[in-house]
C-alpha cells in the first residue's frame, strides 16, 4: 500500500515525524509532500498566481513552496512514483473540530485526496496552550495505528474523508472513541490591534471566543469527554434539507 503524506505545519512539524511513524506501521511505501512552510488556516486553497517549487529532502520526501491542497496534487500528479492508496494529512498541532474544520489546511488536505478519489484522513491532536505548547503526541502516535487499520477495512463513499481528532490527555487516560457529528462554535475570531516602533498600527487575528455550550453527539464533545472524536466529512456542501423549501419559495 502506497500512502502519501502531507500536512498544514510545515515539512519541518513534529505532528508530521509523528504522522510518519505511524503510517509505518501501516506500510513501508511511504512518501511525504508537505508544504515548505507553516500554512494553518489556509483551508483548501491553491496556489495559482506564482510557480510551485518543490525541494526533495530526503528519498521519498518533498517540500513544497504552496499549500496542503498544492502538496497533494503535486504528489499524486508529479512526486509520486506510481498510484496512491491512502492519503494521511496531520498530524496536526491543534484540534480540528466543529465549523473551524472550514479554516483547517490538515483537512483540506484529505478534501483534496478525496477529490482525487483517494481514501483520505486527516488526524489533528487537541493541546493546552498556556503561553507555550504542550501537545500529548503519544496520545496520537499510540492509538493512531490500531485505529487506520479498522479504517482501511472500510467501505468508503465518493468524495468522503474521515476527520479524527484526539483528546488532550494521556493515552492511557482517553476513553475510547466515538464517531461524532460536526459541532458548532460562536464564533471566536477577533482584531487586535497593536503598534510598531513608528506608531503606525498593525493587526493580529485573535482566538476570542468562548467554550461551546454542552452538545452531545458531536466532535467538540467527544473531546471533552477524553473520546477520540471520527467525524465523516462529504465535499458535497449542499443543504439538502432546505433544497425544496428553497425552491419553494422561490417560484412563489
Amino acid at each position: 500500500m502506497r500512502i502519501l503524506l502531507t500536512n498544514d505545519d510545515g515539512i519541518h512539524a513534529h505532528g508530521l515525524t509523528v504522522l510518519e511513524e505511524v503510517a509505518r506501521t501501516l506500510s513501508d511505501d511511504i512518501w511525504i509532500v508537505a508544504p515548505e512552510t507553516d500554512q494553518s488556516g489556509l483551508a483548501h486553497s491553491l496556489t495559482l498566481n506564482h510557480p510551485l517549487r518543490a525541494r526533495e529532502v530526503r528519498e521519498k520526501t518533498f517540500a513544497v513552496t504552496g499549500t496542503p491542497t498544492d502538496c497533494v496534487i503535486m504528489g499524486v500528479r508529479q512526486l509520486v512514483d506510481g498510484p496512491v492508496d491512502l492519503v494521511l494529512s496531520g498530524i496536526n498541532a491543534g484540534q480540528n473540530v466543529g465549523d473551524y474544520v472550514t479554516y483547517s489546511g490538515t483537512v483540506a488536505g484529505a478534501m483534496e485526496g478525496a477529490l482525487l478519489g483517494i481514501r483520505s484522513i486527516a488526524l489533528s491532536q487537541a493541546f493546552n496552550f498556556d503561553h507555550h505548547r504542550n501537545v500529548p503526541w503519544d496520545t496520537a502516535r499510540t492509538l493512531a495505528p490500531a485505529l487506520l487499520q479498522q479504517l482501511l477495512d472500510l467501505d468508503m463513499p465518493v468524495d468522503t474523508l474521515i476527520n479524527i481528532n484526539f483528546p488532550n490527555c494521556p493515552p492511557s487516560e482517553v476513553e475510547g472513541n466515538t464517531v461524532a457529528s460536526q459541532g458548532k462554535f460562536e464564533h471566536g475570531l477577533g482584531i487586535g490591534e497593536r503598534a510598531d516602533g513608528r506608531g503606525m498600527p498593525y493587526y493580529w487575528l485573535e482566538f476570542i471566543g468562548k467554550p461551546p455550550v454542552h452538545q452531545p453527539g458531536t466532535d467538540i464533545d467527544a473531546l471533552v469527554n477524553k473520546q477520540i472524536a471520527i467525524t465523516p466529512v462529504r465535499m458535497d456542501m449542499t443543504h439538502h434539507a432546505f433544497l425544496q423549501n428553497l425552491k419553494a419559495h422561490l417560484k412563489g
